[in-house]
């Protein structure tokens, strides 16, 4: 987005930047009209030329927009203006399901369940809409300071009668969460957000995803080779109704699945009830991987349902020989080009380390730890954290466990402490809120209109804007607070009032804030005679105590 846009659509007000994504960066604004905050994502100019990205930003606004569930987030604007295509939706305070899996670890059973619980209903109205995301993660999850969870990007999400957006069927999606089939390029169905749900269900129960890998590739062959672990293995006290549950949801064969979101909600509220405390476990008939090809962009298999059999005729063993020396050769050749260039990373070879987990460490213990894993590039930038205590590292733009280079520099945000709660500061005096401000040593701009008010003191605050009671904000970044200060009229006695109607004289005085009396000297005109103070004096109404008295005929 251009720098110097400051509104957009005449409407929308830019307050900060809270999010970037691979096409799009994400704004705190406030809606002028409703006066309310929003969040805007906006598409960036770069990726407006990209007919495939523009379709993806523009199926999001679709898609959600078509849905109203609470655990959804709602989109109320879509458009574009300047060429900045753009998507207004409701502003959530909190932060990911990632973060919050990342900072405790393992979370409670209870918990989970009643965040499962909340996922699985969003995505069954969306599967009712012929809605399926197909990019359900931890990080498109918000999770709202009351334990609300909203369901967000829908970026990749296709309906029933949209077309693909992938080339060849490549793989779209994040390969943590990825279910077999979409890892084999075949047509996307619900079974696919159901296989999702039942990964992010084992990763709340266990801080971890069950496949780890170094790339995308080698973790979405896990997901087609590997059984899935057994999360009683991690916690014994976890009911089997409850491991049974991720088995169905992460079945490789999709027909072995939940046949659909109300069925795996069903038995989400229903786990813990006593009559299905004690079932067996689940077990399927996944068939054998024959071949795992990688070569096309995306991951093909074939699974093997023959009968073995023996060979029929008498092999060339010498042919057989060659062929699979020839082979070895080449997948060598192919496995160390791809070593050099760095597709495929070992840590501890070729200047490349595995990325330590520093979150929540002083920056100090931070730094060192990097160092000691030859991390010598780092460099530190500072924000606001309410979760996380000053001085401590929030984040890095590496996740731990990733093999990155040495020579890359890492990017370590730490916490500048909590953010400032703006408060309702009208009827409080002037001078009163700066001394707060200094005292909480916030650095905040402070603007000042002055208005006219005969019945209230000088220096009281009668309204507030640019910063509303409820925000937060850095207490370095200098925001500015436009406050409207009362003060007392000040007016020259107009010299017109004498021979003026008394009643109109008044009100001509009373117009400009002046309290008057009348009192009559004669008995003829009613014209005004004299005044006191008299006119061409300055007066300030004070308060009540003061009034200006006509004198008239």
């Amino acid at each position: 987005m251009d720098s110097e846009i400051k509104i957009v659509a005449n409407r929308y007000e830019i307050l900060s930047l809270i999010g970037q994504g691979g096409m799009a960066d994400v704004y705190q604004a406030r809606d002028t009209i409703l006066n309310r905050v929003v969040a805007i994502k906006i598409l960036r100019d770069s990726m407006s030329e990209d007919p495939m990205t523009l379709v993806r930003f523009q199926r999001e606004a679709s898609a959600a927009s078509r849905l109203s569930h609470p655990n959804v987030v709602d989109i109320y604007d879509v458009g574009e203006y300047k060429g900045m295509h753009y998507i207004v939706m409701e502003y959530i305070r909190g932060r990911t399901l990632k973060q919050m899996i990342k900072r405790r670890g393992s979370i409670d059973l209870h918990e989970s369940l009643n965040i499962m619980i909340q996922l699985t209903s969003a995505i069954k109205d969306a599967h009712s809409h012929n809605i399926i995301h197909r990019d359900i993660k931890p990080q498109n999850v918000l999770v709202k300071d009351d334990g609300t969870v909203k369901i967000t990007d829908f970026g990749i999400a296709i309906a029933n009668d949209n077309v693909q957006l992938t080339m060849n069927n490549a793989v779209m999606g994040s390969a943590h969460y990825l279910a077999p089939e979409t890892a084999q390029g075949k047509e996307a169905t619900p079974q696919v957000d159901i296989y999702s749900l039942g990964i992010v269900f084992y990763e709340l129960l266990t801080g971890s995803v069950p496949f780890q890998g170094h790339t995308p590739t080698e973790i979405a062959v896990k997901h087609l080779r590997e059984p899935m672990p057994f999360v009683r293995d991690y916690n014994p006290e976890i009911p089997q109704s409850v491991e049974n549950i991720i088995l169905k949801a992460t079945a490789k064969n999709p027909a072995d699945r939940y046949e659909n979101a109300g069925l795996m909600l069903y038995d989400l509220e229903h786990c813990l009830d006593p009559e299905y405390m004690n079932m067996q476990r689940l077990t399927f008939d996944d068939r054998p991987i024959a071949n795992v090809d990688v070569s096309h962009g995306h991951v093909e298999v074939e699974y093997d349902d023959r009968p073995v059999s023996k060979p029929k005729k008498q092999r060339n063993w010498a042919t057989i020989l060659t062929i699979s020396i020839c082979a070895i050769i080449i997948a060598v050749i192919l496995f160390l080009m791809a070593w050099v260039t760095g597709l495929v990373r070992f840590s501890g070879m070729l200047g490349y380390e595995t990325m330590p987990d520093v979150t929540e460490m002083k920056v100090a213990d931070a730094e060192e730890k990097l160092e000691a894993s030859d991390f010598t590039h780092y460099k530190i930038k500072r924000k606001v954290s309410d979760s996380v205590k000053k001085g401590y590292v929030i984040e890095t733009n590496y996740d731990a466990g990733d093999v990155v280079s040495t020579e890359d520099t890492v990017v370590l945000t730490v916490s500048k402490g909590p953010s400032y709660l703006i408060k309702d500061y009208t009827g409080l005096y002037l001078a009163d809120v700066k001394q707060e401000f200094e005292d909480d040593d916030v650095n905040v701009k402070i603007k000042v209109k002055y208005k006219n008010a005969s019945d209230t003191n000088p220096g009281v605050i009668l309204k507030q804007s640019k910063l509303e009671a409820g925000d937060r904000i850095d207490p370095d970044a200098g925001e500015t607070i436009q406050f409207t200060v009362s003060r007392y009229p000040t007016i020259t006695i107009p010299e017109k009032i004498i021979g003026m109607d008394v009643t109109k004289a008044k009100k001509l005085l009373n117009d400009k804030g002046v309290a008057v009396v009348t009192e009559q000297v004669g008995s003829g005109s009613g014209e005004v005679l004299y005044s006191s103070p008299s006119v061409g004096s300055t007066y300030t109404q004070e308060g009540s105590d003061s009034v200006v008295t006509l004198y008239y005929d």
